[in-house]
């Protein structure tokens, strides 16, 4: 069922059923290309959550016992039917979140390789044999953690709930997820392609809701043994807090201010380039974005104009019209943001060189917009600009400028560009990160670790490290019978 606008219906998904939820409230779902409503999402009401804890219960002591080869053959073919369906799953996350068609769909796809890296991987989460006293068999089992709570934003409509679910039902646990209330019919999506695969009803739940009131609920529910959640450090720190005090272990993909420095040895028309492409890629709405660019002075008169080249060269539009390039921010929070952070950096003496200003038509567009002469105390640069806004900063001294790019709490991404093998170790060693790419700004991968330090959160998705967090290491210590 769609609307006219060809938006599908919402519902929640508890115990292997689609449901309205039990308050009979709903939240409107907005277009934010056009600011119309395109539909609604129901929000759920405690007996639901407490429903879909049951299910995920039940769920769990069934999945958990599932020969791994099996879990693996039902999750490959959720891919499978994802990989199918991205067309349709990227026309709508571009309906509800904005990004051109190209980005979503592409998106959609991506996260089937998620899906299939995690399930294989489930199949190499090792336990060992450790030598012993004679008699005494001591051994290391790695086994799932239970029923997780999954909380993931709207920037990512399928790549930030695949991260949490694949690594989940690869490591045997079941999960309720909260995905966000202003994109949700790509959930659903995901959902219905793990449902059509035939994964046992209750393994994975849907919900949505006030999220506040969803978030305490379930973290302090027995029922859950972990909590997973990617967004802004202010709520990660309130929902680690909430975990800390049932003593639930919890992973924390939070935000963060990625420095660029363009160092003097490095080629600023291609680093330019690279990293205008990064920063307009989902209209800056990535908590990985380069958002604070450090280019040594003898190159930054090149690279500013190329990157301001790049910047008005992006063809701003509603991301189902061909040609568009970057969608508008997904809701009117950023923009407003977006234009408080601006008239900040202008009244303190910056300059805009381009952009800097919404577009006269509807929807939540933002100019692609280059900054120069932006002060320290701005709050640009000290505030996570979540769009597209790039403060171009020169600097003479390399320490000073890794002294500035570490100066925030924020330890996620950073990138550097060098032609210099020496300068390169330098920059990995000391810049305070948890994702360094050196040379280019790329995204995160299957098979690598994700995650952040300081303010940025803790523990990692990607690669082998992302069954840590939903896996118990057991130590068992068994003395044979003489």
């Amino acid at each position: 069922m769609t609307t006219d606008h060809g938006y599908p219906a919402v519902r929640l998904h508890i115990a292997g059923e689609w449901c309205q939820g039990g308050t009979g409230r709903t939240a409107p779902i907005v277009n934010p290309a056009t600011e119309e409503v395109i539909g609604e999402v129901p929000l759920g009401a405690p007996a639901d959550l407490d429903r879909a804890l049951e299910a995920a219960a039940a769920g769990f002591k069934a999945w958990r016992a599932t020969p791994v080869a099996e879990r693996t053959a039902v999750l490959h073919t959720a891919a499978d039917l994802l990989t199918e369906r991205a067309a349709e799953a990227g026309r709508i996350m571009t309906l509800e979140q904005g990004k051109p068609l190209a980005e979503a769909t592409g998106e959609a796809r991506r996260v089937a390789g998620t899906l299939r890296w995690h399930a294989d991987d489930a199949r190499r989460a090792y336990g060992r044999i450790i030598p012993a006293e004679p008699g005494t068999l001591l051994t290391v089992r790695r086994e799932p953690i239970g029923p997780v709570a999954a909380f993931v934003p709207w920037n990512f409509p399928a790549g930030g709930p695949m991260r949490k679910i694949s690594a989940a039902l690869a490591a045997g646990c079941s999960i309720v997820v909260k995905a966000s209330e202003e994109t949700p019919a790509t959930a659903v999506e995901l959902v219905r392609c793990f449902t059509d695969a035939g994964l046992p009803a209750g393994v994975l739940n849907l919900v949505f809701g006030e999220p506040a009131e969803v978030s305490a609920h379930l973290i302090a529910s027995p029922v859950v043994r972990m909590v997973a959640f990617t967004g802004s450090v202010p709520v990660g720190k309130l929902l680690a807090a909430q975990a800390g005090q049932v003593m639930k272990p919890s992973l924390m993909e939070l935000g963060g201010h990625a420095p660029v420095i363009v160092c003097a040895d490095a080629d600023p028309v291609r680093a330019a380039r690279k990293a205008a492409r990064a920063k307009f890629a989902n209209a800056g709405q990535v908590c990985t974005s380069p958002s604070r660019f450090l280019v040594h002075e003898s190159l930054v008169a090149e690279f500013t104009a190329e990157f301001v080249k790049v910047a008005e060269a992006v063809v701003v539009g509603d991301g189902l019209e061909p040609g568009t390039t970057m969608g508008p921010l997904a809701n009117e929070r950023r923009l407003k943001s977006l234009e408080r952070l601006t008239a900040d950096a202008v009244a303190r003496g910056a300059e805009v060189l381009t952009g800097g200003e919404r577009p006269d038509r509807p929807g939540y567009f933002f100019a692609p917009t280059v900054l120069t002469d932006v002060p320290e105390d701005a709050e640009l640069l000290h505030e996570e600009p979540f769009g597209p806004i790039a403060p171009i900063l020169p600097f003479s001294d390399l320490d000073a400028a890794l002294e500035a790019a570490n100066a925030l709490p924020f330890g996620l991404a950073a990138y550097g560009f060098t032609g210099s093998a020496a300068t390169a170790e330098k920059l990995s060693a000391e810049l305070e990160a948890g994702i360094l790419s050196l040379n280019h700004c790329g995204g995160s991968v299957h098979e690598a670790p994700s995650g952040g330090v300081k303010d940025s959160g803790y523990g990692r998705e990607g690669g082998p490290e992302a069954l840590d967090a939903y896996l118990v290491t057991k130590r068992v210590s068994h003395q044979l019978a003489p």
